[in-house]
C-alpha cells in the first residue's frame, strides 16, 4: 500500500508543475498591442542583448550576468544557441561544441547542458529567455558572417523541433532571424520551417502555446512584418534601428503599429551604449546614456510594447583575453553598470507605474514634435499622459484630451528616476511645460495624471 504522506508529496509536485507551466506561459494581450502573463497581467518586456551568453561564459560568470540584470529589473535576455562568433567552431568554456559534424540534426548534449544550466538560473530569477536558435550567418553567412551556411528548410524544421522540445516548459520567447534578411524564398521557408519545428516541439503543433519573433537587420520600413507579418507564429513584431544617433525609431514602431492585422511590435536592437557610433569610433565617437535613453522612450512612447537594451562589451561578452569586435571599450563585466544600463529600471518603473494595456500612442497630445535628437514623443492612457522631450524642448500641451477637470503634472528625470511635482492644472485649453534644464543629454518626461485617479510617482528604485 502506498503510504498517504507519499500520494500527498505526488499531488503537490504535479499542482506545483502545473502551475509553473501555466505562470511561464506568455500570450499576446486582447487588444493584440502587449504581452500578457498567463492571467492576463501585462508582461513588460525589459530586454538585453546578451548574444555570447550561452557561447562565451562559464557558470559562474553567467550567474554573475544573470543577477545583475535580474536585480536591475530586466525580464528578457535575448541570447544565441548557435552564436555569431565562430559559434560552431569554437567551443563553449568547457571545451564542448553545438553540433556534431556541423549537422543541426546531431545536437551535442553536453553543450546544450550548459544552456540548460543558463535557462534553468534565469528561470530561478524571474527571467525571461528571448532565445535564438541560431545566428542568422548559419543560414546566409553574407560578407561579415563567419558562417557556415548549414541549414536548409528540412534540416531546420529537425532542429527546430529538437530545441523546442528541449525548452517546452521553460520561460521562453522565441527569436528567429538573428541579424539577417532573408534574401529570397528559400531563406524564407528556412525560417518558417524552422518555426513549424519549434510549434511541434515547444507548442505540440499549436502556435497559440508559443510565443515568438523575427530579429532582422536594419531596414527601411517594417522589420519582420515584411516576410512574416501574416504568419500564425509571428506573435509579435520586431525590428533593429541599428547604432546610429539619426536613427528615426519613432517612425518604424509607427509603420508597424499600423498594419492589419494588428500585433505588438518593438524594437529589438536599438543603438548600443559604449558602441562605436555608426561603426566609426574615430571620427564619431562611442554612443552614451542618452542614446539608450532616447531611444527607450522614444519607442516605448511610439507604441510598443517593450524595449531591448543593448551593450557592445556586454553582447559579444568581451574580456581581455578575447580579441574584441569593432572596438570594444572595457570587459563585460565593467560595463555591467554602466549609466544606461542602470536607467533602463527607471524606463521600466515609469512605464509599469500607470495602466499599461490601454496606453495609446498620440502625437495630438502636442502642438509641435519636431524631429530626431530634439523630438517630443506622446503616448497616454484615459486618465494619464507621458510627454518625453528628448533635448529638453518646452512642452505645448493640448489639454483635455485625458480625463479630468484638473490634472497634476509632474517632471519625471530619465537619469535618476526622481519626480518632482509642478502643481495642479485646469485640464483645458493650451499650455506649455518648460523642462528643469535643456540641451543635447538633457531630457525629460512630463507626467500628467487626472487628479481624481490619485496616481503615485513612480517607484525610484528597482521594480
Amino acid at each position: 500500500m502506498i503510504p498517504k504522506w507519499y500520494m500527498l508529496c505526488l499531488m503537490a509536485a504535479f499542482l506545483c508543475a502545473a502551475f509553473a507551466t501555466e505562470a511561464q506561459h506568455l500570450r499576446v494581450s486582447d487588444n493584440q498591442r502587449y504581452l500578457v502573463k498567463a492571467d492576463g497581467t501585462p508582461f513588460f518586456y525589459l530586454g538585453d542583448t546578451a548574444w555570447e551568453l550561452f557561447h562565451r561564459l562559464n557558470r559562474e560568470e553567467a550567474d554573475l550576468y544573470l543577477k545583475d540584470r535580474a536585480d536591475k529589473g530586466f525580464t528578457v535576455i535575448q541570447a544565441v544557441a548557435l552564436a555569431e562568433l565562430n559559434g560552431l567552431r569554437d567551443p563553449n568554456p568547457y571545451g564542448d561544441l553545438p553540433l556534431h559534424n556541423e549537422d543541426p540534426t546531431q545536437p551535442n548534449d553536453a553543450y546544450f547542458r550548459h544552456v540548460d544550466y543558463i535557462v534553468d538560473k534565469a528561470e530561478e530569477l524571474g527571467l525571461t529567455i528571448g532565445m535564438l536558435p541560431t545566428w542568422g550567418d548559419k543560414v546566409f553567412k553574407n560578407s561579415w558572417g563567419v558562417g557556415p551556411e548549414i541549414f536548409n528548410p528540412a534540416n531546420a524544421k529537425v532542429y527546430g523541433a529538437y530545441i523546442g522540445r528541449r525548452y517546452k516548459d521553460k520561460p521562453i520567447i522565441w527569436i528567429l532571424g538573428g541579424d539577417r534578411l532573408p534574401r529570397h524564398e528559400q531563406d524564407e521557408a528556412i525560417w518558417r520551417a524552422m518555426a513549424e519545428g519549434i510549434v511541434a516541439g515547444a507548442g505540440d503543433g499549436d502556435p497559440g502555446k508559443v510565443m515568438m519573433t523575427f530579429h532582422p537587420q536594419p531596414k527601411e520600413g517594417g522589420g519582420s512584418s515584411t516576410w512574416f507579418h501574416n504568419d500564425a507564429w509571428l506573435d509579435f513584431n520586431m525590428f533593429q534601428t541599428g547604432h546610429c544617433r539619426d536613427a528615426n525609431v519613432y517612425d518604424k514602431i509607427t509603420h508597424d503599429y499600423n498594419l492589419k492585422p494588428t500585433k505588438p511590435t518593438m524594437d529589438g536592437e536599438p543603438i548600443y551604449e559604449e558602441h562605436p557610433m555608426c561603426f566609426n569610433a574615430k571620427e564619431k565617437g562611442y554612443t552614451e546614456a542618452w542614446d539608450v535613453r532616447r531611444s527607450a522612450y522614444q519607442d516605448l512612447f511610439a507604441g510598443a510594447h517593450g524595449h531591448t537594451y543593448g551593450c557592445h562589451n556586454i553582447w559579444q561578452m568581451h574580456d581581455t583575453n578575447r580579441e574584441g569586435i569593432n572596438g570594444p571599450t572595457m570587459t563585460w563585466k565593467k560595463s555591467l553598470d554602466l549609466p544606461g544600463a542602470r536607467q533602463m529600471t527607471h524606463v521600466k518603473n515609469l512605464i509599469t507605474s500607470r495602466p499599461i494595456l490601454k496606453r495609446v500612442p498620440d502625437q495630438t497630445l502636442v502642438q509641435k514634435a519636431y524631429e530626431g535628437t530634439e523630438r517630443i514623443q506622446a503616448t497616454r492612457g484615459d486618465d494619464y499622459a507621458f510627454i518625453y522631450t528628448t533635448a529638453g524642448k518646452p512642452i505645448e500641451v493640448n489639454m483635455g484630451i485625458i480625463s479630468g477637470k484638473k490634472v497634476n503634472a509632474s517632471w519625471y528625470d530619465p537619469r535618476t528616476g526622481t519626480t518632482t511635482f509642478i502643481g495642479e492644472f485646469k485640464n483645458t485649453g493650451t499650455r506649455t511645460f518648460t523642462p528643469p534644464t535643456s540641451g543635447p543629454g538633457n531630457d525629460w518626461v512630463l507626467l500628467l495624471d487626472d487628479v481624481e485617479k490619485d496616481y503615485k510617482a513612480p517607484q525610484k528604485g528597482k521594480k
